[in-house]
């Protein structure tokens, strides 16, 4: 029998769009064959995934790529990156983390200290989108529970202060009906 978590993740979809660049991404592929809704985009940052119900989005970036270019234009990417989404997640993939892939992480965590980016080191596509859709999932149900508590407190204010008012307009002398 399964888990309540596998039947979950198993029965979880959302909306998620991409930059038009990783059409033929693995990740991609593998979000689609999840039966995730793809929507691509061309007038999203290069590299972008994001989950519009959860108000999260991932900057994809492979190592090797991003050592073998200029720090500063890697910098200004995900300056632009984190100016647009609110809660932001760069996804570093390398086959192995060694020195200078931690070197370029410990960078970027520095250049970005104080922001709202996180850096997720990934080995491989599924553990990219293993990390992808549990922090998606995890904000969506989050967002959920905010929804549902703060109308379950609203309701309750609203029927508490009902018979306060009709109360109050009795010892007036008035009567509502």
């Amino acid at each position: 029998m399964a888990t309540p978590d596998v039947k979950m993740a198993k029965d979880w979809s959302t909306t998620v769009i991409v930059s038009s660049s990783l059409q033929d991404h693995e990740v991609i592929a593998s979000l689609r064959n999840q039966q995730h809704k793809i929507r691509f985009s061309a007038s999203v940052l290069t590299g972008s995934i994001i989950f519009p119900l959860s108000g999260i989005a991932f900057l994809l970036a492979n190592a090797e790529e991003v050592l073998g270019t200029q720090k500063e234009a890697v910098f200004d990417k995900i300056e632009t990156f984190t100016s647009i989404h609110r809660n932001s997640f760069l996804v570093m993939v390398a086959a192995l983390h060694g020195p200078e892939e931690f070197a370029l992480m410990f960078s970027i965590q520095l250049r970005f200290l104080g922001s709202n980016l996180k850096v997720i080191p990934t080995h491989n596509s599924v553990e990219t989108v293993k990390s992808v859709l549990t922090i998606a999932k995890t904000e969506i149900t989050r967002e959920i529970m905010k929804r549902s508590s703060y109308r379950r407190s609203f309701q309750r204010i609203h029927k508490s202060a009902r018979p306060t008012y009709q109360m109050f307009n009795r010892t007036q002398g008035h009567h509502l009906h």
